[in-house]
């Protein structure tokens, strides 16, 4: 029987730890009261990894069970070596197998969707190239493996990274041959550091009204819940806890409210872990889910 209260549909939680095997993540969000959380399911700054033991995967599906987490509660976070957009053909194929590799683990564990930073141009081809090598490699790994939504996040554009407009992820969507398997996940401090306002409620309801007419809320599965130490348009991916960076508590307060982020694993990835439980405590105040 699921502990959690499903009429209030507001799924909510951190990215915890998975440290000596996947099968620890639902255990550390239970912990700090979750009803959502994200995981590595393999080391992130690690290109290669051990294959998920038969025991690995089916504890972590009875702990996630024991607990009432379901894939829709669930936000896995690929690599952050990976870059489907890279230009240099040795290091795409390279990235694009662990990404592979990624998307199976996923399949193995039976989570639904991967979370991904889309990919970087390095400034050695135009952003339209690379755009369509991220839709590329993202329709080859929807070849290779089944029923695991590529969950794309939209970025700061710090650097050469893409997908820090709605546009560049839209475009990448228009190239997906399975739209039924891809998604969004908004990270909020992303969001405003790349310029879209969501810091006062008639600010966020611009943003979001432009979200749903260019890409359509029927692509988001999730949302990463971070303040941010940088400003607005700045461009600089600097995440800072909930209520001490430039946007405050308000655009928390609204996500919470909305009924258009139902549903979906709202997962916080702010720096000081130990004040996750309290944070989680007050997001649940805020959508009256206590």
């Amino acid at each position: 029987m699921n502990q959690f209260n499903r009429t209030a549909m507001k799924f909510i939680g951190a990215h915890v730890s998975a440290a000596g095997g996947v099968e620890n993540a639902p255990l550390n969000a239970q912990k700090i009261g979750a009803t959502a959380f994200a995981l590595f399911t393999k080391n992130q700054r690690q290109w290669e990894a051990p294959a998920l033991t038969p025991k690995s995967i089916d504890t972590f599906k009875a702990n996630c069970q024991k607990f009432g987490y379901t894939p829709a509660q669930i936000l896995p976070h690929d690599s952050y070596l990976i870059n489907l957009g890279n230009p240099d053909k040795a290091a795409l194929e390279k990235s694009r197998n662990a990404f592979f590799d990624e998307m199976m683990r996923c399949q193995q564990l039976g989570l639904d969707r991967l979370n991904f930073h889309p990919g970087s141009h390095l400034n050695q081809i135009t952003e339209e190239e690379s755009l369509l090598l991220i839709a590329e490699s993202i329709n080859m790994a929807l070849e290779r493996t089944q029923g695991v939504t590529a969950v794309i996040e939209n970025t700061s554009g710090q650097g050469s990274n893409l997908g820090y407009t709605f546009e560049q992820i839209q475009y990448i969507i228009e190239h997906i041959d399975d739209k039924t398997r891809v998604g969004v996940c908004i990270d909020t401090c992303h969001a405003f550091t790349a310029g879209y306002d969501i810091s006062t409620p008639e600010a966020f309801e611009k943003t979001f009204s432009l979200f749903d007419k260019v890409i359509g809320f029927k692509y988001l599965k999730g949302i990463h819940l971070n303040d941010t130490k940088k400003a607005l348009r700045s461009r600089v991916d600097r995440h800072e806890n909930l209520g001490d960076g430039i946007l405050g508590l308000e655009p928390f307060r609204l996500i919470m409210a909305d009924p258009r982020f139902n549903g979906i694993p709202l997962i916080l990835e702010t720096p000081d872990e130990s004040r996750w439980a309290a944070e989680i405590m007050m997001l649940k105040k805020f959508a009256n889910a206590l």
